[in-house]
């Protein structure tokens, strides 16, 4: 279209990025003419955000761009902006008030020990468990996170939490069962399959006589999304943490925490990795709990393809993070691999009882058998 009055309006954008932002920015503008009509060609470097409209100040004056519309910013999405280009992740910062002994590290030497590694304090510096505070070194959150005895978790950091619930139905209107996790996260990915072994279904397919039991909801798959949910956490957020809920129909799991700044779902699904909490990450990749960089929604997918469960799905939900997962659908056939085991002699012997029979006692079987 071209700009009328070019140097009229070259002054007056000039003036209004002046007046109303805040940091200030100061852009180039250029003037240049295409097809006979003047433009203004204005870069913006990329500096440190969050910026914002003076008049609304920092709580309201920061906009995001959503489709083809501006939208004002949540206190909680600001929070997460700051955080993530003017400050080092939340789990690095330090603990003043503690020390290293309010870390349990029988423990660390227990786990390290588990993948042949020795902990020393230069290590435990190494991976963030303890950093500099003045002139000495005490636990950062993300050590008392990880490695925090009871106490000192309980009274610094209730939202290093996971919390079990088994509910009746499709809905949180009854609970049936009910468990929370009384270590740390890295007992987490122990604790939390052992609860939903036992308030999940085994289904039996039985094929060429064999039968096999197929857990309801995918081990594998769940432990994956289990681990990015305790890493991935925002454990900023008050009042909020880690939870798996079971219902008759779906098995969930939320973390809090939007997604990082810039960090879309289509991300997740390409496999970029966006850290948060750089400590946890770090250990739980040393401990081998983490493989790959990035790999979890693949190794997701994969499994369940494979499997033949269904696929799972994620959302953002306000300050959440869900995944569900849905049961396993019994109506695919399960590979001819999965059920090619050989019968026992005795197993053959109870086969052949039932040639000229469609049913027997359990008495009757043990009278018949040589």
């Amino acid at each position: 279209m071209g700009v009328k009055n070019i140097f009229k309006a070259e002054e007056t954008l000039a003036n209004s990025i002046s007046d109303n932002i805040r940091p200030q920015i100061l852009p180039e503008i250029e003037i240049a003419t295409v097809e006979g009509k003047d433009l203004l060609v204005i870069k913006v470097s990329y500096w440190k955000a969050p910026f914002f409209l003076i008049k609304e100040r920092v709580l309201n004056g920061v906009y995001i761009r959503l489709g083809s519309t501006n939208r004002s910013t949540s206190p909680d999405f600001l929070k997460e902006l700051q955080r993530s280009v003017l400050a080092p992740s939340y789990d690095k910062k330090p603990l003043d008030d503690l020390s290293k002994n309010s870390l349990d590290l029988a423990y660390v030497e227990r786990l390290f020990s588990k993948v042949n590694k020795r902990i020393t304090d230069e290590k435990l510096r190494s991976f963030g468990i303890l950093v500099p505070s003045g002139k000495r070194f005490v636990p950062s959150i993300g050590g008392l996170i990880l490695f925090g005895k009871r106490e000192e978790r309980g009274l610094s950091l209730s939202e290093s939490r996971v919390s079990c619930t088994r509910f009746q139905g499709t809905t949180k209107s009854r609970i049936i069962d009910r468990f929370e996790v009384d270590g740390t996260i890295l007992d987490a990915v122990d604790e939390v399959p052992k609860f939903i072994a036992r308030n999940t279904k085994l289904i039996a397919q039985i094929k060429e006589i064999r039968r096999k039991d197929i857990p309801e909801y995918p081990p594998v798959a769940l432990r994956e999304a289990l681990i990015n949910a305790l890493v991935h956490a925002d454990y900023s957020l008050k009042g909020s943490h880690i939870r798996i809920a079971i219902f008759d129909d779906r098995l969930e799991i939320q973390n809090p925490g939007m997604f990082p700044f810039g960090f879309t779902l289509e991300d997740l699904k390409a496999g970029v990795s966006r850290v948060r909490n750089k400590v946890l990450v770090r250990v739980f990749h040393e401990l081998k709990f983490m493989e790959e960089w990035g790999s979890g929604y693949k190794r997701i997918t994969e499994v369940c393809a494979e499997e033949n469960y269904p696929q799972p799905f994620w959302e953002e939900k306000g300050t959440t993070i869900n995944v569900t997962f849905y049961p396993y659908n019994s109506n695919l056939i399960l590979k001819e691999s999965a059920i090619s085991e050989e019968l026992s002699i005795r197993e053959k012997a109870i086969v052949a009882l039932f040639k000229n029979r469609k049913t027997l006692a359990f008495r009757e079987i043990f009278d018949l058998l040589p």
